[in-house]
């Protein structure tokens, strides 16, 4: 699974993005006081302009305080009748549909089904709750206001800020009673989805050794079901193992004996996971021995990942920190999903071999535990006993790296090293690799002119397993803030825009949200191709991203203009919520455990700060019109 901008921990986060928060909303609120001042002016000259703007301020920010929560509860009351009115049940009747007619399309006999089901539900889901809530929100106020039903609310004693507030609460009351029955039915159609099982026919399977005791050890396959089969081994005992394939396995028991010998196998397990992984600090050994920050670049666009060459003493190393033995009693579980680059082809059906390796970075103590098969982002389970008795081999080693005032630096000193270490016939995971809770997992690739690409999450410590339930529902919450925040947006922009133009101001809002990460490194200069002006002329001339534009007047002009236009796109990155950081379907679809901290309460809090603004700027929009006064 891919995280490209890891969120830190909440007490990490909070100070810092507090303190820029208050500084920006002061900026904001600093800039609407002297706009405002300024319109007044013209409008109504110095004196009464002043006085005009900085009373209609001061009233705002009255109504803002003095909410009534009766009369908000009253007006959200009405936005969920209005909305019924509206006939929003046929949205979950939409649905539904969608799901029953799924099952045709969804191909069950994929290597990962339950990806598969899962990424669909929760996909369509975000798409139909997105969309509803964006002609709630951008259509009800200038609906109200064409028909004149307003009249009626704002002829009472009611505040601007209780109306746009009860609009917010009474639509996200709507939608999240609609999301909580859609996250009901999405559960039960994903289980019934993929649940199936298997027969197993005894005169199918083969012998698969000698007789014990009269009893013959056999092997063979499933029956087919879902378009799959299972390899299964049967001891001398009578008890069967069912091999796990396309993602999960099967209880196998054996019922009868002799020539009644039978077999019932269970539902498939391991298919749904909420695992809770540990992630280490990635760093990379060039083929010279000294570490870096990144690898090689294969020429591939996207820096997510960095490769390192096989066949060298190359390797991608990640440092593990805070690892307890309490924590991993029985081993070390040890899961990858990395990346293969092949030079040459080769066998095809054949894998990359690589090599997994544990080193102690206070002693040097290094320990291959594991040579293995890669192919190109197949998942891969190692578990490295406590007692390792079986390695490929082990030695002392110190790391090296480069420093700009010291030259070379050895970690830990040549002179420190104890070659002794490695003369041991077994090794104790904690005593002798383990230093003050932090390890070293080193990957390097065995084969000469092949590479192995890997990215900080792609390697990983299986820590537990999480409820997956709660897991789902988690990535139910991620659709459910985005709802929310598509309705302050859209409830917002009604305020002071006709219905069609705030549903496609909210759409702008929504999709300048889910590409802010890219809109952030194109202010930044950190896209190829340039700025926006430096890309047109590339689009119109067919160049080519990284070579450079023929220097000349028009080239210099384009670049100016992307510095101007980079100040402007940074501002609207950092304006609009980042839509990305609260979709939750690959951590659901992956089996990945959402933790509560950094992953909910730091979005959490991430798109309450965007709500509170936009629903001040709804309260001072709605004020300073006519219907309003």
């Amino acid at each position: 699974m891919v995280i490209e901008n890891p969120l830190p921990h909440l007490a990490e986060w909070l100070p810092a993005a507090a303190l820029n928060w208050l500084l920006v909303a002061g900026a904001l609120a600093l800039a609407a006081i002297v706009l405002g001042c300024l319109v007044s002016v013209l409008r109504y000259g110095p004196r009464v302009g002043f006085r005009t703007a900085l009373g209609t301020a001061l009233s705002g920010v009255v109504d803002v305080v003095c909410m009534s929560p009766r009369r908000v509860a009253a007006l959200a009351w009405l936005a969920v009748k209005e909305s019924i009115r509206r006939r929003v049940i046929l949205v979950f009747a939409l649905f539904v549909v969608i799901l029953l007619f799924a099952g045709w399309f969804l191909d069950v006999g994929s290597s990962e089904p339950a990806k598969l089901y899962l990424s669909f539900v929760l996909t369509a889901t975000t798409y139909l709750v997105l969309l509803l809530a964006l002609f709630l929100s951008a259509f009800s106020l200038p609906t109200d206001v064409k028909t004149r039903t307003i009249q009626t609310v704002v002829t009472k004693p009611v505040r601007p800020s209780e109306i746009v507030l009860g609009r917010m609460l009474g639509f996200t009351i709507v939608g999240t009673v609609l999301l909580a029955l859609m996250s009901v039915v999405s559960y039960f159609f994903v289980i019934r989805g993929v649940r199936h099982t298997h027969e197993v026919v005894v005169e199918n399977l083969k012998p698969a050794g000698p007789a014990v005791e009269g009893r013959q050890p056999l092997s063979g396959t499933t029956e087919s079901a879902q378009g799959h089969r299972h390899k299964l081994y049967v001891d001398a005992s009578g008890k069967g193992v069912i091999e796990s394939e396309f993602g999960h396995w099967h209880e196998m028991e054996s019922v009868g004996s002799g020539d009644k010998l039978a077999f019932v196998v269970g539902g498939p397990e391991g298919m749904f996971q909420a695992r809770v992984p540990i992630y280490g600090k990635l760093r990379f050994r060039g083929r010279e021995g000294i570490d870096v920050d990144r690898g090689i670049n294969v020429g591939d666009e996207w820096f997510y990942r960095s490769f390192i060459q096989g066949g060298t003493v190359a390797a991608a190393i990640w440092t593990f920190s805070n690892l307890r033995e309490s924590q991993f009693s029985d081993g070390l579980p040890v899961e990858m999903n990395i990346e293969v680059f092949r030079t040459y082809k080769g066998n095809i059906e054949k894998g990359v071999l690589g090599s997994l390796s544990l080193r102690n970075p206070r002693t040097g103590l290094i320990v291959e535990v594991k040579v293995f098969e890669s192919k190109d982002f197949t998942p891969l389970f190692i578990l490295v006993p406590r007692k390792i008795t079986e390695f490929s081999g082990a030695d002392v080693i110190s790391c090296k790296r480069e420093t700009p005032d010291r030259g070379v630096e050895f970690s830990p000193p040549q002179e420190m090293l104890d070659r002794r270490l490695a003369e041991r016939k077994e090794f104790d995971l904690f005593n002798d690799l383990v230093a003050d809770g932090e390890l070293e997992v080193w990957l390097r690739c065995l084969e000469p002119s092949q590479y192995f690409g890997a990215g900080q999450p792609d390697l990983w410590l299986h820590a537990a397993d999480a409820s997956f339930e709660m897991n789902f529902f988690k990535g139910y919450y991620g659709i459910w803030l985005q709802m929310v925040l598509v309705i302050a947006f859209g409830v917002t922009f009604s305020t002071f825009l006709s219905g069609p133009v705030a549903m496609l101001a909210t759409v702008g809002a929504m999709i300048g949200g889910f590409f802010s990460d890219f809109v952030t490194r194109l202010s930044q200069h950190a896209v190829f191709g340039g700025g926006p002006f430096e890309a047109i002329i590339r689009l119109v001339r067919q160049d080519n991203l990284l070579t450079e534009l023929e220097p000349g007047l028009r080239t210099t002009v384009a670049q100016m203009a992307d510095r101007v236009a980079e100040a402007g796109l940074w501002v609207v990155a950092h304006i609009l919520p980042p839509f990305t950081e609260f979709n939750y379907a690959d951590w659901v679809a992956y089996g990945f455990d959402i933790t509560w901290d950094p992953w909910i309460l730091v979005p959490t809090l991430r798109a309450l700060a965007f709500i509170l603004p936009v629903f001040v700027a709804g309260c001072f929009f709605l004020k300073s019109r006519e219907v309003a006064q």
